[in-house]
């Protein structure tokens, strides 16, 4: 690998994709499994980690929370999600954001450039959403952070320049690195980090609830490729 200037961290759901009702479906049918009921409502889960999700739906449910319990529901979960992924649900249901593709791929090409992922996906879901639309040839998955690593988003950020130092000998200052997501949670961990963000509101949020957070960039979406590899390389 060349010399590392840069570094972008991608948000999933509602940032690279946009995965329509299964996400939400998975989390129920895992709920379900585990306890054998499932939730009487859905939760907000925008911008959220999975294991907070988890916790939030516990409570909702009013079951006592345990280790060993959100992780059962976690397990349950991402084989769940495989599930959909081998039936092709997941890649029928959902699809890649305007833009997505030629950006990461645009990125790619650029020299000193790595990028990776900084979700609240559990890993293994991570990888098989990434996978189910082909964006995973050009992200490091393996220097991500992800909500496996810890249930508060604003602690991921140092986890991936970590693991980015221990991989590949390369240890940036956070204002080299991009966190690009849809939310505002996405924002504060970029922020508790101390780097830069861009917004997108190809998610749950309009650009007009978004613009005014005060993240370094905020726009519709990702259509104008040329020019947001130019931002964020």
């Amino acid at each position: 690998m060349d010399v590392v200037e840069r570094m972008v961290l991608w948000d999933i759901d509602g940032t690279l994709l946009r995965a329509g009702d299964i996400g939400a479906a998975v989390f129920d049918q895992a709920i379900e499994a585990v306890l054998g009921a499932r939730p009487p409502a859905r939760i907000s889960m925008s911008g959220k980690t999975d294991p907070s999700i988890v916790r939030e739906y516990l409570a909702l449910m009013a079951v006592e929370e345990t280790g060993d319990l959100v992780e059962a529901i976690l397990g349950m979960l991402a084989a769940n999600l495989v599930a959909a992924a081998d039936a092709g649900i997941l890649a029928e249901e959902g699809r890649a954001c305007p833009g997505v593709p030629e950006v990461l791929d645009g990125l790619a090409l650029s020299d000193g450039v790595v990028q990776t992922l900084l979700t609240g996906n559990i890993y293994p879901n991570a990888v098989v959403k990434v996978s189910a639309y082909g964006l995973d040839k050009w992200l490091d998955l393996d220097i991500g952070a992800y909500g496996s690593d810890h249930d508060d988003r604003n602690q991921l950020g140092p986890v991936a320049l970590d693991r980015l130092a221990e991989r590949h000998g390369a240890r940036l200052n956070p204002s080299e690195v991009w966190v690009v997501g849809d939310t505002p949670r996405d924002l504060a961990c970029a922020r508790a980090l101390g780097a830069r963000c861009l917004l997108v509101a190809t998610g749950r949020y309009a650009f007009a609830e978004l613009a005014g957070l005060g993240a370094d960039s905020t726009l519709t979406d990702l259509s104008d490729h040329e020019a947001v590899v130019d931002l964020l390389a």
